[in-house]
């Protein structure tokens, strides 16, 4: 659990802590978090008699990576859509897929944005096309439910290959690597192939990535831009590029004109979650 990586940190005598704050990721109910993908119960009240601390504050994950958003660089960004309104103010949107799927929003607030977390990326995953309705019934003999964060993370990407592998006719095999493993294959037989399985499977996810920032993008009215985060994107940014991220974004009816115009970036700060919460701590 937490309480041992913690215990690791502070065994440094020259690291004494009085106020700490996490990133979890996992909605935080009062001042405790199951965490979604680890068998963790993170407790603030715990942390702060274990370690003796002043205060512990607990954060969503991609609530921690937005209140780094404000403090970003130039230099920290890639641009993929500069938008009509690129230095205006207004809400803000930001996504992450990783080992899972985080969402999170930023609200403008007189002159400042104030992020806000949310559990979006558990919302139930909405096809739009045939190959994607089959592949939200393959996924669904699985696991029941849907939800966007099957088709849009690291094991999302694998569980995208080897649906389009299996309705080629192939077979997954098997010792099958850890999805991260996996993941990381994909991209980089992508990167080597001709046209192929993983490249398709890495520009399905790539168009489905965009989907779902679209959809969030609406939900907040992010007219203050759309930051994609998390480990995934800066792997697969040239794939990014390529289009079919920014195609699924826009592809949104009569509302098309209105994400057109709005600034979309990826974050290429690696640290950007440890500096969020720091600045979160810091503001109190």
């Amino acid at each position: 659990g937490l309480d041992d990586v913690v215990a690791d940190f502070l065994a440094d005598p020259d690291c004494p802590c009085e106020r700490a704050c996490f990133g979890i990721a996992g909605p935080v109910e009062g001042r405790r978090v199951k965490v979604t993908n680890l068998p963790w119960v993170v407790d603030a009240d715990r942390l702060e008699q274990r370690f003796g601390c002043d205060r512990v504050t607990l954060l969503n994950d991609l609530e921690a990576v937005a209140w780094g958003v404000p403090g970003l660089a130039p230099d920290d960004l890639k641009t993929h859509n500069a938008g009509s309104k690129p230095d205006g103010g207004g809400n803000a949107a930001l996504i992450a897929a990783g080992t899972g799927l985080g969402e999170a929003g930023l609200y403008w607030d007189a002159g400042r944005l104030r992020p806000f977390a949310c559990e979006g990326g558990h919302a139930s995953f909405s096809p739009t096309t045939d190959e994607e309705w089959a592949l939200r019934t393959s996924l669904a003999r699985e696991h029941g439910h849907v939800s966007w964060e099957r088709v849009v993370s690291g094991p999302g990407l694998v569980a995208i290959h080897d649906f389009l592998v299996e309705r080629a006719g192939g077979s997954i095999g098997e010792p099958r690597p850890r999805p991260g493993e996996s993941a990381a294959a994909i991209v980089a037989a992508a990167a080597d192939e001709e046209p192929g399985l993983a490249r398709d499977a890495v520009q399905l996810f790539a168009r489905l990535y965009g989907a779902e920032a679209g959809n969030l993008a609406l939900k907040v009215m992010a007219v203050g831009g759309v930051y994609v985060a998390g480990g995934i994107a800066p792997k697969i940014i040239d794939w990014l590029d390529q289009g079919g991220f920014m195609a699924g974004f826009v592809d949104k009816g009569r509302m098309k004109p209105l994400l057109e115009a709005m600034p979309v970036h990826v974050i290429l700060d690696e640290r950007i979650a440890l500096k969020g919460a720091a600045r979160r701590e810091l503001d109190d």
